[in-house]
């Protein structure tokens, strides 16, 4: 019998690890136990989960400033507990969310030029989740679509645009170990504590299809590979570490398995779209091995082992904008250094000796330019990413949109009225209210895509209340949002800073036909007039705080040369 070696050209990639001048020193990593990465990145930012006392922070740092990090340099900080998970906005460099043991998501805006103070206001804050959240995951098509898996067993998609869930997924009876969004975030996936392998419709909260997972106790990571196919880690009953490649279509038992080693460590994958190459990463290894995933004949394939001394407490991993394309890196990750206080930079390269573009390994990638708005992916759309060359940035596809069933809040679970405190996002270049600046559009929308229905909320809300253009916007016709009155009870109380504009809101059923509403008393009549009002009021309450600031100042100066002047008559001999 012949024997026939399987050809890529992506067998002999390397590892290599950048020199100590290139890397990150003293960043106070967490120690914390979560199997999650604690660490995100982009071209721009690099953002770290630290060690914190008295809350949860993280720190960012402009990619490019390698060296040693000040003590003192400035955090994102603003949780309660611990932080969890962190993940960059794929469609906006400078804006990142972040989960916590608090049970909230945060959305945090970094200033362009970088931090160079600490971080404490956040942008929206969504409280839905009644115990920690512990993963987060941007949709790779919408924008401004985010799904979080928390350990009440509850997965929520928020719109954080608009500052609330668009459903609430409640199929769960024990722990969430992991979630991931398929190619076209039709569909997201989850693998928990009772071995199960899920893949969700988010729009309807519907189980597609359920499969008996890997059978060992400990953690079980999932990671899409396309739209239909998945890639599972965790353990045997044996507890030996595995490697599985799951179809939808063919859901009760995996396609291909394969048992890795004995160690004890969660293993988490990174999947290359580009490449078709998994990564895989265990925590408290030193290791990183990669498999070649094979469509034609649905198998994994060994390509080869990066291998290091020092462990790994997680990976952050650059997108392919983001690499070096005239070394032929096709990754590059961020290695947080357990036993020390450093994040090591590895590129993954495949040799090649010309300098020229090599497009076998660069194909057109996913860019920043979001295919579907959040509006329209809960009326149903379905679109793939938007492509850009590596070579000079064009767009390469125009992406076909399918359509599927709208969101349809059937779980129950929204009508528990879960309680959103949302801070009062001021867009400080002019903007409307929450909406994130977007990189140049390379393409013409369709034209037939219309803006979110508009629905008004009750007109018995309380003279001078902000009546907030994000609480007039609806996405469904079954809900609204309302402004709940100061002394109206709710299910679950909250402790409002006083230093930040803070509203808090609850679902209610739909107002009453023919409620209006209404800025200090005075009926509004047409959009324009409310997005005039709004904003007349944000610049009212700027100007406010800005007087506010300065007159504290000055009464600390006058407090100051009060306490001089009684120093002074104190002194002998002094004259009055």
């Amino acid at each position: 019998m012949a024997f026939k070696i399987r050809s890529s050209k992506f067998r002999h990639v390397f590892g290599s690890p950048c020199r100590k001048e290139h890397c990150y020193e003293n960043v106070r990593i967490t120690r914390n136990a979560h199997d999650s990465s604690f660490c995100a990145v982009n071209p721009k930012s690099l953002a770290v989960v630290t060690e914190s006392a008295g809350g949860g922070a993280f720190v960012v740092l402009p990619v490019e400033r390698t060296g040693r990090v000040d003590i003192t340099a400035p955090k994102v900080s603003g949780h309660a507990g611990a932080v969890l998970d962190i993940k960059w906005n794929p469609f906006n460099d400078d804006f990142i969310a972040s989960a916590s043991e608090d049970s909230t998501v945060k959305l945090w805006q970094i200033p362009k030029d970088g931090l160079v103070m600490p971080l404490t206001e956040w942008w929206v804050d969504l409280h839905g989740h009644s115990r920690r959240v512990g993963y987060l995951e941007w949709h790779p098509t919408a924008e401004n679509i985010l799904l979080s898996a928390g350990y009440d067993y509850k997965c929520i998609v928020w719109n954080v645009e608009q500052a609330e869930p668009v459903n609430i997924v409640d199929c769960h009876r024990d722990t969430i170990f992991s979630i991931s969004w398929n190619r076209d975030g039709s569909l997201f996936a989850t693998t928990s504590k009772d071995k199960k392998l899920r893949t969700i419709d988010p729009r309807t909260c519907a189980v597609a299809c359920e499969a008996q997972c890997h059978k060992g106790p400990k953690a079980s990571k999932v990671v899409f590979v396309d739209n239909n196919k998945m890639v599972t880690t965790g353990f045997s009953q044996m507890s030996e570490r595995q490697l599985a490649l799951w179809d939808l279509r063919q859901s009760k038992t995996s396609l291909h398995t394969v048992d890795l080693d004995s160690s004890c460590g969660v293993i988490l994958p990174y999947f290359d779209y580009d490449t078709r190459v998994v990564f895989l990463a265990g925590k408290g290894d030193g290791n990183i091995r990669y498999y070649e995933v094979s469509d034609s004949d649905s198998s994994l394939y060994f390509l080869n082992t990066y291998q290091a001394s020092s462990p790994q407490r997680g990976l952050g991993v650059m997108p392919k904008r983001g690499c070096d394309v005239r070394k032929c890196e096709i990754t590059r990750f961020y290695k947080l250094h357990a036993a020390k206080n450093l994040v090591e930079p590895i590129s993954m390269i495949v040799p090649r000796k010309s300098d020229v573009f090599q497009e076998d390994v660069f194909p057109a990638t996913a860019s920043t330019i979001p295919s579907l708005r959040a509006d329209e992916w809960i009326a149903g759309q379905n679109r793939e990413p938007i492509l850009v060359s590596l070579q000079d940035g064009h767009v390469t596809n125009n992406p076909k949109i399918t359509t599927s069933k709208a969101v349809q809040k059937q779980d129950g679970a929204l009508q528990n009225a879960p309680t959103i405190t949302t801070y009062k996002a001021v867009d400080r270049g002019g903007g409307m209210g929450m909406r994130m600046e977007q990189p140049p559009v390379q393409f013409q929308r369709n034209a037939q895509n219309s803006a979110p229905v508009m629905r008004r909320t009750n007109a018995s809300e309380q003279p001078g209340e902000l009546a907030s253009l994000k609480n007039i916007k609806r996405l469904s016709l079954n809900e609204d949002f309302v402004t709940v009155p100061p002394n109206a009870s709710s299910a679950v109380p909250s402790v409002v800073s006083p230093s930040k504009s803070v509203e808090k809101k609850v679902y209610s059923p739909v107002t009453p036909p023919g409620a209006e509403p209404s800025t200090n008393g005075v009926p509004l009549t047409s959009d324009t007039e409310l997005k005039k009002a709004y904003f007349r009021q944000l610049e009212e309450i700027r100007s406010l705080k800005e007087q506010v600031v300065l007159k504290d100042k000055r009464i600390r100066q006058l407090e100051m040369e009060v306490v001089a002047l009684k120093e002074t008559d104190l002194q002998p001999g002094s004259n009055c």
